[in-house]
Order: C-alpha cells, then structure tokens, then sequence
C-alpha cells in the first residue's frame, strides 16, 4: 500500500514567483497542518532544515527544523516525523542526544532525512565550514558512525578525520528499534555509494516513473551486492488535482511563470552549481522545488490516480507531496485519492 507524506511548509510556501501562499511559516499553522492531515490520512511529513529561506528569499522567515519537530511530537500522534539533518551544521553525538529525546517525545515516529548540504552561502552566514562536494560525504560516512555507534552502544569511541568522542554514554536510548529510521537522498556516485550503504530509505527528487525505476534498480543492485535488506523508496511531487484538464494547465502556468530577479533566482544557481544532478534541472523544474512537477501528479483524480499506479510499477514505497496552498490541496487530494484508496 502506497504512503502518502508531505514536506511541511516551514519557509511559508514552495513557490519561487508567489509572495503570499496563504500558508505562513508560523508554529500555528505547521501546528494546525500536522494534526489536520492526521485526520486525513497521511503518513508522515519531511521537516526541511535551513536556517535561511531559499524559496522566499534570504530575508523572509524559516522555522528551525528540530524544535518545530520537537513541538510537532508532541502534538501529534500517528505521523512519521521525518527530520532533516546536516552533518555540517551538527555535532554527531550531541544530534543522537536531541534526536533519542524527540523520539521518546513522539513514542517512536521519528526518522532522519540526512542531507550532505549544498548551499554555500548558508553555511557562510553562520559559520559554518563549507567543504567541497565529496568531501561533505566523506564527513557524512563518519558522522552516521558516530550517529549509529551513539545510539546502539554503551562507551562508544571513534577517532576520525572530522570527529572524535571516548567513552560516550548516550541515555535515554531512542524508542525506535534497532534506531530511528535514515534516509537520504542525492544523484552523484558518492551520495550512491553512501547511501546505499548506510541508510534505510533513498529519497528522490521529481521524476517520470521510468526513470525512477531505473534509479531504484540501481539502488537494489547496490544493496544486493552489498548483502543488505531492502531499502524503501520515495519520490517528491508536486500534486495538482482539478476536474478538467484547461484547469490544470491554468494552474500549473499559474505556478511557474519565475523569472530572473525573482526571490529564489540566485539560489537557483548557487544549487545548480552545489549539486551533481543526474539531468539538466531547467528555471521551470526549480519554480516548485525538487523538481516536483516531474512527478506528474497533476491532472484529474483519475490520471492522478493512474499516475501513482505508475509509480507502484516502479517500486515506489511513499510519496513526499508539496502543493499550494498546502492544507486546501492536501484537502483535495485526501478527498480524490487518498480516502478512494483506503475505502
């Protein structure tokens, strides 16, 4: 059965060219979205963390990622929090700690999404090294063992490049067994390689499902070789449901005219630059975020619902949807699809 999450709309929208999406990135409203979309039926929702807002611009507010999760759990009750974290900005050991406490918090429905970073100009407003791409995976490798080692062991060590601890004593240990789920997403051979390794979930930008299919055959490949279990698969989306297909396309003209010298534009080549994608990402890919519309949840509920049947075929396991304004179409969507699939 397919599970249905979202991203939480913590920088107050995903639109490059709209200012106001009705949707502020407040407490209230993340408070107000998570425990409605319970009601609704999704299953869990991704936290993003950046401390600057990369959809809205640099000026406009963003929610810190590990307290909004920390109030989340507790207001919450069935949803997997999905937390993301970047080794760059965290101390390994001291993230095992907050992340065991919020897992207690939640009764076990945490999980990380770790994220090797990519945006220089964040790191350099906070002061934070910034380093180049394979080696933040180099420092990702050694930061997941201590993550891991900090959680599952009592007097933990680990001497490396970019961390040491001696004797750690972690507790409380978190809920979740054997350790709260991790997830990861990336194109390039480094981000493959580690993932492939390491974690239990590989996450993916936008794509049609023939080619998602392709990149989940190469992650099972890699895991097999590796004699490891099955990972589980997600896809970001960017979900547009309308009774007729002019209304869709109105809405979808509506949603990508950016332009240069919009709020994101200079973000938009700084992660161009940052990344190694596996495809050209045009100006209109960017307009949603992670390559959302790729996806092609946009049409009436029928196509829609063909469309997630497509992606089934592939081996997806969940999908992480962004929409606009977040809350009336996750509404809709829950309406069409989600509650048809589970009557």
């Amino acid at each position: 059965m397919m599970r249905y999450g979202y991203w939480m709309p913590v920088f107050g929208g995903w639109l490059r060219n709209v200012e106001d999406e009705n949707m502020e990135a407040t407490w209230d409203y993340v408070k107000k979205l998570a425990i409605r979309s319970e009601e609704l039926g999704f299953d869990l929702s991704l936290i993003a963390e950046l401390n600057l807002n990369d959809i809205k611009g640099v000026e406009a507010p963003s929610l810190d990622a590990w307290s909004t999760a920390a109030a989340l759990a507790a207001v919450t009750h069935k949803q997997e929090l999905m937390i993301a974290v970047r080794p760059t900005f965290h101390n390994p050991a001291l993230l095992a700690k907050q992340a065991a406490n919020i897992d207690h918090i939640s009764k076990g429905r945490i999980s990380l999404n770790v994220v090797s970073s990519w945006w220089k100009d964040e790191a350099n407003k906070y002061g934070v090294g910034f380093e180049q791409h394979d080696d933040r995976y180099a420092r990702t490798a050694e930061w997941l063992t201590v993550l891991n080692g900090v959680w599952n062991e009592n007097g933990f060590s680990f001497k490396g490049k970019y961390y040491q601890v001696d004797n750690n004593s972690l507790q409380p240990k978190p809920l979740s067994r054997p350790r709260p789920a991790l997830y990861a997403g990336g194109e390039s051979e480094a981000a493959k390689d580690l993932i492939s390794t390491t974690c239990d979930g590989y996450v993916m930008h936008g794509d049609t499902p023939g080619t998602i299919a392709k990149r989940i055959g190469d992650m099972k490949e890699r895991r097999e070789k590796k004699g490891l279990p099955p990972m589980q698969y997600g896809v970001a989306a960017y979900s547009i449901i309308r009774n007729t297909d002019a209304e869709v396309k109105k809405e979808i003209e509506r949603i990508t005219d950016v332009r240069p010298g919009s709020p994101g534009y200079d973000n938009y080549q700084q992660w161009l630059s940052g990344t190694q994608m596996e495809q050209k990402v045009s100006l209109e890919d960017y307009s949603v975020s992670n390559r959302g519309l790729r996806s092609g949840l946009t049409g009436t509920p029928a196509q829609v619902e063909d469309r997630i049947g497509e992606f089934e075929k592939a081996g997806v396991d969940f999908f992480l949807l962004q929409c606009s304004p977040q809350l009336e179409e996750m509404e809709r969507f829950a309406d069409t699809i989600i509650r048809k699939e589970y009557a």
